[in-house]
Order: C-alpha cells, then sequence, then structure tokens
C-alpha cells in the first residue's frame, strides 16, 4: 500500500501521516462484499421506484446494464489501483486539484446526513406507525433522535466493530427481501395478483425522465467502501472481487422486490413514501388477517410476521444510514487533514480509529434536518419525504460529476500507478467508454432532478408529491442547500491554508503493526 497520496501539489501534510497512523486494518474481502450489499441496496426508495410503474422495471435494468455495471468498472479500477483512505475524496483531488477534490466532498458528505434526517428517518417512522400504532408530537421527535445517534455511535466505534452492522444489514436485506418475495408468490397462488399488460413496460419519455434520478442514485454506492481503503486487508484483490459479487446481488435485491410490489398492489397504492410498506402489510394476510375498504388488518400469525419484517426493516434502513456515514464522514475527514478543510475535522481517534468530530456533525446536520423537516411542513410527511430526498439525491448525483472523470483523467495524469485490475480496452478506450457512460448518466440525472419534467411539454405535472403547482417552492428548496454547501466548501478550503502549508517533504511509510494487520 502506498505510504503517502500521490499528487502533484507536494504531497502529504503531516498532519495526514500523523492521523492515517492511527488507521487499522479491519475489512477483508468476507466483510467488504456485506459493505457494498448494505450501501447500495436502500429500502427508503422501493416505493418511489414502483411509484413510476411497470416502466420503472424496465428503466432499472436498463441502467442496471447501462449505468451500474460500468460505474462498477469503474470503481474496481480506481479502489484497486488508488486504494488510499478517503478514496472517493483522493481520486477528483488527485485527477483535478485539492480545491475541487475538497468542495466535492463538503457535497458528497452533506447528501448523508441530509438523507438520514430526512428519508430514512421519516420512513423508519412511517413502518412504526404502521405496524407498532400511533408515532405523533413529541414520540416522533423522540423515535427520530434515537434512530439518528444510534447511527452515529456505531460510525464512531472502530471499523472492526462498525463492519458487523454493514455484516448483518446485508443478511437483513436478503432476508427481508427473499421473504417478501416468497410471500408474494404465496399470496399470487391464493388471491391473484392485478398484474398490467405486456404494454405497460413499454418505455416513454416522461417515466424515463421522471425515473432516471432515483435509479440512478439507487444504484449509487460502489465507491463508498473506498473510504476506508487504507483500512481494507488486500484492496488490490478484494475490491474487483466484491465489486463482481455485490453487482448481481444488488440486480436481484432490487428487480425482484419491485417487480413483485408492482404485481401486488393496485396502481393507486403505489405512493413515494408506502409503497413498500403497504405491499408487504397486503401479502401477509395469507398469514393472517383481511383486507378492507379502510386498509389492511393483520391477525394471528400474520401480525406477528408482520411485527417481525417491520423491526427488520426498520434496521435494515438503520444499517443503510450507518455504511453510508461511516464512509463519507471518512472522506471529509481525509479532506481535513489534506488541507481541504477545518484541521479540527482531520482528527481520527486514536481509540476507535474513526473521525469522531465529523460523526458528531453529521448527527448534528441529521437532528437539525428532521427537526426543521418536521416544522416547516406541519406534518405533511409526503412533501417532506419528497423535498428531502430530492435534495439528497441531486447532492449525491452532482458529487459524481467530479469523481466519474477522474477515471480517465488518472489513465493520463498517473500512468505509472499499478492497476491490479484494469478496464478491459485497447489503451484509454475502455476507460473512455465507462468514464463518459457514468458521468453522462449522473449530468442527465442531475438535471432531470433540479427540472423535473425536463424535456416533457407539461413540466411542471412531474413535480414531486405536495409542490403540484409550486414550481418556485421546489426549485428554493434543491439550489439553496447547493448554494450553501458550496459556500461552506469555499469556507473550508480557506480554513485548511495552515495545514496545507505543513507539507512532508520526505515521509516516511506509515508502519503497519501484526496487531493492525488482525
Amino acid at each position: 500500500m502506498p505510504s503517502i497520496v500521490p499528487s502533484d501539489e507536494g504531497g502529504s501534510t503531516t498532519a495526514a501521516l500523523y492521523e492515517r497512523s492511527k488507521l487499522k486494518k479491519a475489512l477483508n474481502r468476507f466483510h467488504l462484499i456485506f459493505f457494498f450489499v448494505t450501501t447500495i441496496v436502500i429500502l427508503d426508495t422501493m416505493g418511489a421506484v414502483a411509484n413510476d410503474g411497470a416502466q420503472a422495471f424496465t428503466w432499472l435494468l436498463f441502467l442496471a446494464l447501462l449505468f451500474f455495471i460500468p460505474f462498477g468498472l469503474l470503481t474496481a479500477e480506481l479502489g484497486s489501483a488508488f486504494p488510499h483512505e478517503g478514496g472517493p475524496y483522493v481520486w477528483p483531488r488527485l485527477a483535478f486539484g485539492r480545491l475541487v477534490g475538497g468542495l466535492n466532498t463538503v457535497v458528497y458528505w452533506a447528501s448523508n446526513p441530509i438523507w438520514i434526517g430526512g428519508s430514512l428517518t421519516i420512513v423508519a417512522i412511517s413502518v412504526y406507525r404502521e405496524f407498532f400504532g400511533s408515532l405523533q408530537g413529541a414520540g416522533q421527535y423522540l423515535f427520530g433522535l434515537a434512530f439518528i445517534w444510534l447511527v452515529v455511535l456505531f460510525a464512531i466505534l472502530s471499523l472492526r466493530t462498525g463492519k458487523w452492522v454493514s455484516t448483518l444489514g446485508a443478511w437483513a436485506r436478503v432476508a427481508l427481501l427473499g421473504f417478501f418475495t416468497i410471500t408474494v408468490v404465496i399470496y399470487a397462488v391464493k388471491y391473484g395478483v392485478h398484474g398490467f399488460p405486456v404494454g405497460a413496460f413499454r418505455p416513454t419519455w416522461s417515466i424515463f425522465i421522471a425515473a432516471v434520478p432515483l435509479l440512478v442514485f439507487n444504484y449509487a454506492g460502489f465507491e463508498l467502501p473506498n473510504s476506508a481503503g487504507e483500512e481494507m486487508s488486500n484492496p488490490a484483490r478484494d475490491v474487483p472481487a466484491a465489486v463482481a459479487v455485490a453487482a448481481g446481488s444488488t440486480v436481484l435485491l432490487y428487480t425482484v422486490p419491485i417487480l413483485a410490489i408492482l404485481v401486488v398492489l393496485p396502481a393507486s397504492q403505489v405512493t413515494s413514501l408506502g409503497g413498500f410498506i403497504a405491499a408487504i402489510k397486503t401479502v401477509f394476510v395469507v398469514y393472517g388477517g383481511h383486507i378492507t375498504q379502510a386498509g389492511t388488518v393483520l391477525s394471528g400469525a400474520g401480525s406477528v410476521l408482520g411485527d417481525i419484517v417491520a423491526a427488520l426493516f426498520i434496521f435494515v434502513l438503520f444499517s443503510g444510514g450507518a455504511v453510508w456515514i461511516i464512509g463519507s464522514d471518512r472522506d471529509l475527514a481525509v479532506a481535513a487533514y489534506d488541507g481541504a478543510g477545518p484541521r479540527l475535522l482531520g482528527r481520527f481517534s486514536k481509540k476507535f480509529g474513526t473521525p469522531v468530530p465529523v460523526n458528531v456533525m453529521s448527527g448534528i446536520l441529521a437532528t437539525t434536518v428532521m427537526v426543521l423537516a418536521f416544522l416547516l411542513t406541519n406534518g405533511n410527511a409526503a412533501k417532506y419525504f419528497s423535498a428531502v430526498l430530492a435534495v439528497a439525491i441531486s447532492t449525491t448525483l452532482i458529487s459524481y460529476i467530479a469523481i466519474y472523470p477522474a477515471l480517465i483523467r488518472l489513465r493520463y495524469s498517473h500512468p505509472d500507478v499499478p492497476r491490479p485490475y484494469r478496464i478491459p480496452g485497447r489503451g484509454n478506450l475502455g476507460a473512455w467508454i465507462v468514464g463518459l457512460l457514468a458521468s453522462g448518466w449522473v449530468i442527465l440525472a442531475s438535471i432531470a432532478l433540479l427540472w423535473p419534467g425536463f424535456g416533457t411539454s407539461n413540466a411542471d405535472a412531474s413535480l414531486p408529491a405536495g409542490f403540484a403547482g409550486q414550481r418556485l417552492q421546489y426549485e428554493l428548496s434543491q439550489f439553496l442547500p447547493l448554494v450553501f454547501l458550496a459556500v461552506v466548501g469555499v469556507f473550508f478550503y480557506l480554513s485548511g491554508r495552515r495545514t496545507r502549508r505543513e507539507v512532508a517533504l520526505s515521509p516516511q511509510p506509515v508502519p503497519v503493526t501484526a496487531d493492525e494487520e488482525g
């Protein structure tokens, strides 16, 4: 493993060498595969994807081929060739400079506490309400606070402990989605299904442009485990192998349950917020319960199994939030000790080997998002979910606009760096194809999200739930956070001036002890 981050900007800072000495090996191939699956397979958006109908399934498969696979190839090369701590920061930093890397990382990092304090928390609360009873007023705030700060707690603990959250989270996803799919089959045999005509799968531009941001977001995350690149046992060998296994698993874990939702629920019941939750409750009547005009009522074994699955669902949401905070917080900390942010944020705990100041800051931001969203929407959960999910998606996608092209740039700027895995293709042709495909998709998805209905005859008809006739309000909800984050990024970069000046002229390799390798 390289001892310093190669750069045209003077090498590693003295702060970087000091902080990296606290890192310990924790991820082998076994844990890395589960880290990938827990990172990429997110369930809070299942209903939102299914809300676009049968065409969403068509586009899900289409993007698996033309976006997800190229993204995996890109990550396999960058993750094995540049296995540095904070990979999603380091790659654009090496390719385009410290300023671009730093600004990009602020946006990348912020998307996660926004997502956790918004989308994940509201879905977790919705699951609790649906299966366990009312949760209003102070109760929903207490639940949200517990959810957010437990996520932060597991991010603070050492990766040797935190990795088990991702491992159990991956198995929980397999168990939940597998049992749901089996139950759908039983339900179909007993009660029949709603189904849809074959023509419903025929792609149209209006559905495509509405679905593409969410589908690209669902397939995002291959890069995240590389945030802990120097805590992997053997990234050169394990990253490409883990990417391959996780890619196949992810496509199955997405396509089968989403198709099941579409088959079970009538279109009127498939909503962005509650589609997957409603589908679970509907099919579980095969174990006990009945469906009335007022809704689904579970009883007996159906009620017990429903409660178990609901608790599992909440844990799946929790584990997804935890792994994203574990990864993205490291990226911001690496940027800070590299001189692209305040030195305080670039401090790793000697005991845990984790960036505690950034972890706490993530918890504060997530809590703020949760509280403000509840106050500003006056309890309108659908509007709250739409706005916050859109911000989380847009910030994530925009950050990829600097990460994906780094593949092409690094082929030319760092041609002599060994590449244990190299994207096939004569010369740099393969890298150009993969880099342009991945970059093109996130650019298109970003435009489609920031201006819903882009390219359609009636753009306002594509505004998210709760924003009908409120184009200006929606656009402000998206652009103001981006402007704010850009200002924060510039401030962070300026505050890192002193750290940037303290460059290690003759850096020595950071020793790795036998205990750390264990």
